[in-house]
């Protein structure tokens, strides 16, 4: 082990200092006793004195490094101590951070069904307002085609026979609005009787045709996507054949056999 040199200094002159002392000591002890004779002080040698400066460096030594040590264990502890907290406040911050995206994403799928629903809403209101407007109309266009059915239905002049295109022309461009806005005619003559869109006002023997069969249309219904703005009234067949039932439509091609099976 490697001493200091300042160490080395201290513990010489220390050793020196303790030689001093050790013969002043001994003198007043032989004073003391009234010793006729003066003993002089034994003197150190070279060696112990070199072995006491080693002693005293080494001591020196081992004490600094006791000193470092306990310094760096308190800077440890101090350092451990910080990094605990930075730990803490890390774990805060992360949970603060998941709550604040949580409840964002709460926010985001809040304003996404508020948004569906509100649209969905206005275009409830919207289908609502023009079923309202469409069936009050209806009885216009009722009238419109009752009065151009019966001018064809009369010796017209030229003059009035452009008169009732005219009128056949408005009652087309009303038509195209209403198929614009998803409003289809329902005029069923010939078709099968269909409670769910057709209202019977009366029947009519027909043996000529299938049972409950649609025979006249007194006034035609109208639809609106899915929904019936106005049943169409007609007038059902009866003493006819029964209809047969429609025939089940095909679930995909068949598979084929294999080229080598066998037959």
């Amino acid at each position: 082990m490697k001493i200091p040199v300042e160490a080395a200094d201290e513990a010489t002159e220390a050793a020196a200092t303790e030689n001093v002392e050790t013969a002043e000591a001994v003198g007043e002890t032989a004073d003391g006793a009234g010793s006729e004779q003066d003993a002089p002080a034994p003197a150190m040698t070279e060696e112990e004195m070199v072995e006491a400066a080693i002693r005293a460096g080494e001591q020196a030594a081992e004490d600094d490094f006791k000193l470092k040590f306990e310094r760096a264990e308190e800077e440890l502890s101090g350092l451990r101590g910080e990094l605990e907290q930075a730990a803490e406040a890390r774990d805060a911050a992360d949970a603060r951070a998941k709550e604040a995206q949580d409840r964002a994403v709460r926010l985001q799928a809040d304003w996404e069904n508020y948004r569906r629903r509100t649209a969905a809403e206005r275009l409830a209101e919207q289908s609502r307002a023009t079923e309202k407007l469409v069936s009050a109309l209806l009885p216009v266009v009722d009238d419109i085609e009752r009065a151009i059915d019966h001018a064809r239905s009369q010796e017209l002049s030229d003059d009035f026979k452009q008169f009732v295109d005219g009128v056949d022309a408005v009652h087309s461009k009303l038509m195209g609005v209403f198929e614009h806005e998803g409003v289809t005619p329902i005029d069923p003559k010939g078709e099968p009787f269909d409670p769910l869109e057709h209202q019977a006002v009366g029947r009519v023997e027909d043996p000529d045709q299938y049972d409950e069969t649609v025979n006249d249309v007194y006034q035609k219904g109208y639809r609106m996507a899915d929904r019936i703005l106005r049943s169409a009234m007609v007038t059902v067949t009866y003493g006819g054949a029964k209809r047969p039932a429609p025939e089940p439509e095909p679930e995909g091609d068949a598979e084929q056999p294999s080229e080598g099976a066998e037959e």
